[in-house]
């Protein structure tokens, strides 16, 4: 995670708070998960654009595709 907060209070949250949050969201996945924002001068929406991408990413990688049949798997493909 990498979200380049300059401030140390976003909100009224501290900084840590919010970076520990995402940290741990991220982790708790247990998944190989990045959340990066390259540049932005105001953290607010630093934060709140790396949180709405990665909610989005999350609702894509767990919907369920109706162009598939059965369950998702590579066994007997490769």
């Amino acid at each position: 995670m990498d979200i380049k907060l300059e401030r140390t209070n976003i909100e009224g949250i501290p900084r840590e708070d919010l970076e520990h949050f995402c940290r741990s969201l991220l982790q708790g996945l247990n998944a190989c998960t990045h959340m990066v924002v390259e540049y932005g001068d105001n953290d607010h929406h630093k934060v709140e654009a790396a949180l709405k991408a990665f909610a989005l990413a999350l609702r894509a990688a767990t919907s369920i595709d109706g162009r598939r049949k059965g369950v998702p798997s590579t066994k007997g493909a490769m």
